[in-house]
């Protein structure tokens, strides 16, 4: 059983969808979490009580992490008011659903600042305490299958995703050697929120089950936070810049 009592992990976008479960997955294991939103004020409030219910710590901090202003304002709440930070979930995600042909520089920069260099800014902002973790501090980015395969409507966030991905492998190159690990967890079709709003969302989530390999079960966001859990963990240790699939071998074939 992994074990992170006296570790405190931030998980960005964190009231809804993959981020909620990675939050709670963490609080299970023993972390006390710093909730992160920017409008989901109730829904933050919502897993803050559930993780407080655990007997854990939780922060509900609203902070708009592609706003390098406002991650700071995050960082220094964090060192003023907990001093600690040993693990980073970068979930929190944007772009919209349109054509890239339909899309302009505000759309583009918008995606990027929020899905890629949000990440950069973070770590860079939490890298002392992350340096001083007992243990390796860790780092988990969340990526999606739009980093390597065409999507409808995906072109903004799927370009940056596989941004992502690559700015995470550069990133451990950095980090590494200071104690730090960073890897990226590449999320197959969870059914969220966000990801309902898909165009031909009804037809993609019907083909879960087809896609998969693993008979009528289908991925959940849990799935992908159990991934997380490990790479949080000691377990992981060993795990430098790497990109983990989580999606019951869907892209694996056509």
């Amino acid at each position: 059983m992994i074990d992170l009592t006296g570790k405190v992990a931030l998980v960005t976008g964190s009231s809804r969808g993959i981020g909620r479960a990675c939050a709670l997955k963490l609080a299970e294991a023993g972390a006390d979490v710093i909730v992160n939103y920017v409008t989901s004020k109730a829904a933050a409030t919502e897993v803050a009580e559930r993780i407080e219910q655990m007997g854990r710590i939780a922060y509900v901090v609203k902070a708009d992490v592609s706003e390098e202003d406002d991650v700071d304002c995050l960082m220094d709440f964090v060192r003023e008011n907990i001093g600690q930070l040993d693990i980073i979930v970068s979930n929190a995600a944007t772009g919209g659903f349109r054509p890239l042909l339909a899309s302009n520089a505000r759309h583009f920069q918008h995606t990027m600042s929020t899905n890629v260099l949000s990440l950069v800014h973070v770590v860079r902002g939490a890298l002392p305490m992350l340096e001083t973790s007992s243990g390796r501090g860790k780092v988990i980015a969340i990526s999606s299958h739009g980093s390597h395969m065409a999507l409808p409507m995906y072109g903004l966030i799927g370009g940056s995703k596989a941004a992502l991905e690559s700015v995470a492998r550069h990133l451990t190159l950095e980090v590494g050697d200071r104690g730090v690990n960073v890897n990226v967890v590449k999320a197959g079709l969870v059914e969220t929120d966000s990801t309902r709003k898909i165009p031909f969302a009804d037809r993609m989530f019907a083909g879960r089950t087809d896609k998969s390999m693993m008979g009528e079960r289908v991925l959940e966001a849990e799935d992908v936070a159990n991934t997380v859990l490990f790479l949080a963990s000691p377990m992981s240790d060993l795990v430098q810049g790497e990109t983990i699939t989580v999606d019951g071998g869907s892209a694996i074939h056509i």
